[in-house]
């Protein structure tokens, strides 16, 4: 790791455009934010992907740092925790909410045990649920799969309940015609 003021002089550097300077830096400091990524983004690939999004943030706003704001390193590592979660947040805006229960959203979403499933196969249930907006799909599974009611989704979505309500009143409708026009 490198000290304060090698890192503002790398800083600096790269704020010119100097590339060879975004590689030293890149050397003295990747396995410190490697290591904070893959705290928040627990797979090892998709934290190798967000570390190279960190030096390509850095490389554009290397300009904007202040030494007199604070050490370099804890601005790198702002940077690098806030793309980090970045990341996760579009994962669970395409995947869906996580479940406490680490449980497939989509399979909770099917009972096995109706026969009205047999309509509904997995792949359809997906794809209709992947044309909806993410907050609304987010907002219907939270509330048929993890039961919440109106008022805690109203609460969770900084939304007022009737908007929850229309919210999921709508959905369903374009789930059910949906599912209609892939049977």
């Amino acid at each position: 790791m490198a000290d304060d003021a090698t890192l503002r002089r790398l800083l600096a550097g790269i704020a010119r455009g100097e590339a060879d300077q975004l590689a030293e830096l890149y050397d003295r400091t990747s396995p410190k934010l490697y290591g904070l990524i893959l705290r928040i983004q627990r797979d090892r690939a998709s934290a190798e992907d967000v570390l190279q999004d960190v030096y390509m943030r850095i490389w554009q706003a290397a300009g904007t740092y202040r030494p007199e704001a604070g050490p370099p390193l804890p601005w790198l590592c702002t940077i690098a925790r806030n793309r980090a979660i970045d990341s996760v947040r579009r994962v669970v805006e395409h995947q869906g909410p996580d479940l406490d229960t680490g449980e497939d959203w989509v399979a909770r979403l099917i009972d096995p045990h109706d026969g009205a499933a047999a309509f509904m196969d997995r792949s359809a249930l997906l794809a209709c649920l992947g044309r909806l907006d993410p907050l609304h799909r987010d907002c219907v599974v939270l509330a048929y799969c993890e039961g919440q009611s109106r008022e805690d989704l109203a609460r969770h979505f900084d939304r007022p309940v009737n908007t929850i309500k229309t919210w999921l009143h709508r959905s369903l409708a374009g789930l059910k015609t949906c599912l209609e026009a892939v049977s």
